[in-house]
């Protein structure tokens, strides 16, 4: 693995307004950024970071079935009391997923150790999926890339086969995001295209615009029943929403669905690495209420609320020295510590690894750099190739 200096494509905004990617710079400063690539051999993609996600995300869905079944457990992850039910019901009937992402530090040297798992509702998924596919096509056309380099992402063809096998053709579904957040509407309207592609009939709802019907069903602002709902809002926010009491009556199909709740926080790192203590790809891990564990990790460590998004509330401790996230009013629901791998630095930037799940099957991979430890929410996408 090595980042690899080149210069942009000549006129890759135009490629990227052709294709509809309008948040490549956001508020003022660049985002999609293809001054480099990181290089990556076949083997650290499929031994590094191919194999070790679908192991892990094998382990996610046994933790889910414990958990579910667990009131302790359940407290332990701040599901609020009133919807542990729907969380559980969602598992036992089979509730499926439709994609996640696991968040790697990983330098090629050594086994990739799990950040967080991203899922519920991760983003750059288009820019993961189609731009950064056109940037490999271009970059082999003009010479800058091998005619054999490739790229680990089947992201966009495993997204439209999973649509296709949840759903029969001609299916209604409704996608919901919040309309004004140009890249979360962006990102959806990805995924209507893939749904679309899939032989679906998408139809998007803005979150404030759902409601209940008489019958506590949801509905659209046409009140048009929503049989199915992608919805690109965390359930740890849903399931406080004062509409949650409408969940456990719904008959809605939500992707993703209600068992995600427990995934997606970070409370499952100390509660995997309990089952699976010394998992070369896991990293120690504790409840940060539990002192005698905590003490057990040491001076190196990352204290992390349960919810928390693009390094909010996040503070690494190094020995001496510590450096602290953006605030962003997490924490409440209480923390974790986990022990610190630094992400690999490249030419001053800290990178890191995403690898995509669809279905039960890892399928791709993204790479974001910030110039500080902490990935944050305007952390630059840089392409990657397998040469």
């Amino acid at each position: 693995m090595e980042r690899v200096v080149t210069g942009e494509r000549p006129g890759w905004e135009d490629t990227a307004a052709a294709m509809g990617f309008t948040f490549h710079h956001m508020d003022g400063a660049r985002y999609w950024d293809e001054r480099a690539y990181y290089r990556f051999t076949l083997d650290e993609v499929e031994q590094g970071i191919e194999a070790p996600s679908g192991e892990l995300h094998a382990m996610c869905l046994d933790l889910v079935a414990e958990v579910v079944g667990s009131e302790a457990l359940m407290h332990r992850l701040a599901i609020p009391d009133a919807m542990r039910d729907v969380v559980a019901a969602s598992w036992r009937a089979g509730a499926p997923s439709l994609y996640g992402r696991f968040d790697f530090s990983f330098d090629g040297s050594g086994p990739a150790k799990l950040l967080e798992y991203n899922a519920d509702t991760p983003t750059s998924i288009y820019e993961t999926a189609l731009f950064q596919w056109q940037w490999l096509e271009d970059r082999i056309a003009d010479g800058t890339l091998p005619a054999e380099a490739d790229q680990y992402n089947r992201l966009h063809d495993a997204l439209v086969a999973r649509f296709g096998a949840l759903f029969t053709p001609g299916s209604l579904l409704h996608f919901a995001s919040v309309p004004d957040f140009v890249e979360d509407r962006q990102t959806v309207r990805y995924l209507e295209d893939a749904a679309r592609q899939a032989g679906l009939e998408p139809s998007f709802v803005g979150i404030e615009g759902i409601g209940a019907d008489a019958e506590g069903q949801l509905v659209d602002e046409d009140d048009v029943l929503i049989a199915a709902l992608f919805k690109l809002y965390p359930w740890e926010d849903m399931l406080r929403e004062p509409y949650a009491k409408h969940l456990a009556g719904a008959k809605t199909l939500f992707l993703e669905p209600a068992w995600k709740a427990i995934l997606s926080n970070k409370g499952i790192l100390p509660l995997l690495w309990q089952r699976h203590e010394g998992h070369p790809n896991l990293l120690p891990a504790a409840f940060a209420d539990d002192a005698a564990a905590v003490a057990a990790i040491g001076a190196r460590h990352v204290r992390k609320p349960l919810f928390s998004r693009e390094g909010a509330d996040i503070a690494i401790t190094d020995g001496p020295e510590s450096v602290s996230g953006p605030e962003g009013g997490y924490g409440e629901e209480g923390w974790i510590v986990q022990a610190l791998s630094p992400l690999p630095v490249f030419d001053g930037q800290h990178a890191v690894v995403g690898s995509w799940i669809v279905g039960d099957e890892a399928v791709a991979l993204s790479i974001r750099e910030d110039d500080g430890p902490i990935t944050r929410d305007l952390a630059r996408y840089v392409p990657h190739a397998i040469v």
